[in-house]
């Protein structure tokens, strides 16, 4: 990352107006007293008992995700003011701004258009007086040519033979997309190809990966922006070393590697050929970069046509979210509604439970999209916030979380909202199995709605010593998101949808949400402490405990280790 002077640094006109701070927004402290004077007293049953209709009047249904928000500690007074708060936060100037192109990451003084690489073919969008739309399909176009290539055998080795494996070689948003994508729209995937991702620098990481790959038939994409992530080089290098050592030739690297990068140079000096080489731009930031060409091991895997589509179920969310109104745009309820918790409630996480196998990454690809967008704790203004800013995500596909967490979030001491994920239809019908699925998913958010209680549980039976133990306080909140079936349309959907309620909680903390400075300060100690790894005699000045560590790290490989590793 590149940051600009002070001086440089130009805010959106909407952002210079706004100088009152959050917590003294007229809706931020209605909802504070609605809170401590109501909400907190809230209990689901009583809420549904009231309204006999909650389950209906609290839904909403957009671009074929039908979002059910009735289990949620909230009213329609709750929904009223937080839609307020929005409002009064510029919302919907700041969706404007970041749809229009304006330099809404203002640190680095870039726009913020990954919307851009959904657009449809002929529409136009011009930033800096060029046409990021046009730019975008031209790099579409080379990569579906280069995918057809790969996929139906054309594009050969070396050695004459066709590639049967992909290795994605990146790292973050390089990675965790491209792999969550993958493994969600392996159902359409190309099943003589292979598909591998490496990230860890942990040299196991890459041994694990090739060890049963034929070099001839493996091709390499490398990921990275600058074509310097010290990570993602150091693997690239080593595959590099690998792949040479198995063919015994340096040309080879040309026909078993492709870059996705914008510095060109550096990968032709690596030996990839710049035919093979597919760019993007500094407006895409990493989390965001799954509908660009990091998205190239995505393409081969499921065809360019598929690509397309998730593309397109992008693209309508966007549109959604710019044009609805608040109180029906499912991003913008989402987003709200996690404010409500993190801030009013301290809800310190949020999880997500997707009841597909194939979603089964999809957590941890929303781990990055958003505790790196908004684990922020400065304003766009300079100034420190004083409110919580972004919840841990965490979760997991929900058969396997029922039988490892949900212990917790339904009997623990800690508030933990919950989005599930289902389908109505399955991908593989196997007897009765996907009504079963289903039926764990609406029982799951009922229980953690409803709960047990003592006197349930006595009339069961249950002796006197354990109906506390049996006692389900229920009151735990969740979003229920049913969609027709999981196709790459519906992926598309869903990650805008949480890309877009990112966004929004971040307008809402008035927040950079699309820089992630946090992540530079370890990556630049770790250089330094390498090279003290690498060369002993380089003096330590870090603190004792790291210096204790180095230390023994040393005194290990320096002595008995290298014994050991003489001995085996």
């Amino acid at each position: 990352m590149t940051s600009l002077p002070a001086s440089d640094i130009q805010l959106p006109l909407f952002l210079h107006a706004r100088r009152e701070p959050l917590t003294e927004k007229s809706a931020w402290i209605a909802l504070d007293e609605h809170y401590r004077n109501r909400a907190r007293h809230f209990r689901l049953e009583r809420l549904f008992a009231i309204d006999g209709k909650r389950g209906e009047s609290m839904a909403v249904e957009g671009v074929g995700i039908y979002l059910d928000y009735s289990k949620n500690l909230a009213t329609a007074e709750t929904m009223k003011l937080l839609m307020q708060l929005a409002r009064q936060c510029s919302l919907q100037e700041r969706i404007d701004a970041m749809f229009r192109g304006d330099r809404i990451n203002h640190t680095e003084g870039r726009p913020v258009l990954h919307t851009a690489l959904r657009k449809p073919a002929g529409t136009r969008l011009v930033v800096d007086g060029q046409d990021v739309v046009a730019q975008v399909q031209e790099v579409l176009g080379r990569m579906a040519h280069f995918a057809d290539q790969v996929r139906s055998g054309q594009w050969l080795g070396y050695t004459g033979r066709p590639i049967r494996h992909v290795v994605n070689i990146g790292i973050g948003g390089s990675d965790l997309g491209p792999m969550m994508a993958y493994e969600a729209l392996r159902h359409y995937g190309k099943r003589d190809i292979g598909m591998h991702f490496l990230s860890d620098v942990d040299g196991a990481a890459l041994q694990e990966t090739v060890r049963a790959l034929p070099a001839e038939q493996t091709l390499f994409i490398v990921c990275s922006k600058t074509f310097t992530t010290l990570e993602t080089i150091t693997n690239a290098h080593a595959a590099r070393d690998w792949l040479v050592a198995q063919l015994g030739d340096e040309r080879a690297v040309s026909r078993h590697f492709a870059g996705v990068t914008t510095n060109i140079r550096e990968a032709e000096r690596f030996g990839i050929d710049p035919e093979n080489t597919f760019g993007f731009w500094d407006w895409v930031g990493g989390r965001y970069s799954m509908a660009s060409a990091i998205g190239l091991s995505t393409m081969i895997a499921v065809g360019p046509e598929n690509f397309r589509q998730l593309l397109r179920g992008m693209h309508d969310m966007d549109e959604h979210f710019r044009t609805a109104a608040p109180e029906k745009n499912l991003p913008v309820i989402l987003g709200m509604l996690a404010i409500w918790y993190a801030n009013f409630f301290d809800a310190a996480t949020q999880a997500v439970l997707p009841y597909s196998q194939y979603l089964k990454r999809m957590p941890a690809y929303l781990q990055q999209l958003a505790m790196e967008s908004n684990g922020k704790h400065i304003t766009v203004n300079g100034e420190a916030v004083n409110y919580r800013t972004s919840p841990v995500y965490w979760g997991d596909n929900g058969i396997n979380g029922q039988h490892s967490f949900y212990q917790m979030l339904h009997q623990g001491t800690q508030l933990v909202p919950c989005d599930f994920i289902g389908f109505c239809k399955p991908l593989e019908q196997s007897g009765d199995q996907h009504e079963l699925l289903m039926a764990n998913m609406f029982a799951q958010s009922e229980a953690l709605a409803f709960g047990k209680s003592a006197a349930q549980v006595r009339d069961e039976g249950t002796a006197e010593a354990l109906v506390p133990h049996r006692v389900f306080d229920g009151n735990r909140p969740s979003n229920s998101m049913l969609l027709d079936k999981l196709t790459p349309y519906s992926l598309g959907t869903l990650v805008a949808l949480y890309e877009h309620s990112v966004f929004t909680q971040g307008a809402i903390w008035n927040i950079d949400s699309f820089d992630q400075w946090g992540v530079e300060l370890g990556k630049a100690l770790a250089k330094r402490t390498a090279s003290q790894l690498l060369d002993h005699s380089q003096p330590l000045r870090h603190d004792s405990s790291t210096n204790a560590l180095i230390r023994r790290f040393r005194n290990y490989n320096r002595n008995g280790g290298l014994q050991a590793r003489k001995a085996a």
